[in-house]
């Protein structure tokens, strides 16, 4: 029989992946006033998002790990809304 995969360390990997690729790519951007404020807030939400759900695979209680999910939840609402701001004002 198959181990199952360890789907935490697999969303770890991807989250931390994700907040990676965000900001080598947007670093290549140009940069003036309005896409730098919007690059910093998408840098701080994907970071934010890997590092919380890494820090939900170490919860010691339920309602830390319930805690710090809704966090990851909240920051990865964020990093799309970032994303579709740039979009819509065809930065990207």
């Amino acid at each position: 029989m198959m181990d199952s995969p360890d789907y935490n360390t697999i969303f770890a990997f991807k989250t931390k992946q994700l907040a990676i690729m965000i900001i080598k790519e947007f670093s290549k951007l140009p940069h003036n006033e309005a896409f730098s404020v919007i690059r910093k807030q998408i840098f701080r939400s994907s970071t934010s998002m890997a590092a919380n759900y890494r820090a939900m695979c170490r919860a010691r209680s339920k309602t830390e790990r319930f805690s710090k999910i809704s966090i990851v939840i909240e920051e990865t609402d964020e990093t799309l809304f970032w994303l579709k701001m740039l979009e819509e004002l065809e930065y990207v």
